[in-house]
């Protein structure tokens, strides 16, 4: 499904990743671990087509992503879900879910159902802004908000960092059963 093939990303003349390679099959869960500035945030960030690739390949489903714009990239079905949350903070919890689905042509209702069953205290809050979420909150929101488009490939940048037990063990949760499916 991803093959990142030799990836190099550099800014300027600091060099973020050197040479990874791997590849997620469909169906899989994969992590990549290691120390703060080991490169984590510049390879999802190069997946994205939102750093510079300075050599190597990414691909996704036999189709070369490097080069791509950064909005073309969500269209073959790669969704990432940032550190920092980055959900629109005037905009209730509804209508940044519904963001999330506003280019497909199918009825969004069946996912966004789907959302609340794995996040229920957003149900209690749709007509809340965004921004007086807690952060925990606003992680499940931004996560949700990425489920609402129906990825084919999920990533997600320090999903649970900082957050409470609690909150962590709803995300762990929501993302096994999407792996079940």
């Amino acid at each position: 499904m991803l093959n990142v093939i030799d990836l190099h990303v550099r800014y300027g003349s600091i060099r973020a990743v050197e040479g990874i390679s791997f590849h997620v099959d469909a169906g899989e869960c994969v992590a990549l671990l290691g120390s703060n500035g080991a490169g984590k945030t510049s390879t999802v960030r190069a997946i994205s087509g939102q750093a510079p690739t300075f050599s190597g390949r990414v691909e996704f489903d036999g189709v070369t992503l490097t080069g791509m714009k950064p909005y073309e990239i969500p269209r073959r079905g790669i969704i990432q879900v940032p550190e920092g949350r980055h959900i629109f903070p005037d905009l209730t919890v509804a209508e940044n879910l519904r963001i999330g689905g506003y280019q497909r042509k199918e009825s969004i209702e069946e996912d966004l159902d789907k959302v609340l069953e794995f996040f229920p205290v957003l149900r209690q809050r749709l007509r809340q802004p965004g921004g007086t979420l807690s952060g925990g909150e606003q992680q499940m929101l931004a996560i949700g908000r990425a489920l609402m488009t129906n990825p084919d490939l999920l990533i997600l940048d320090e999903a649970t960092e900082g957050l409470a037990p609690l909150v962590r063990g709803a995300i762990w949760h929501c993302l096994g059963s999407l792996k079940e499916k």
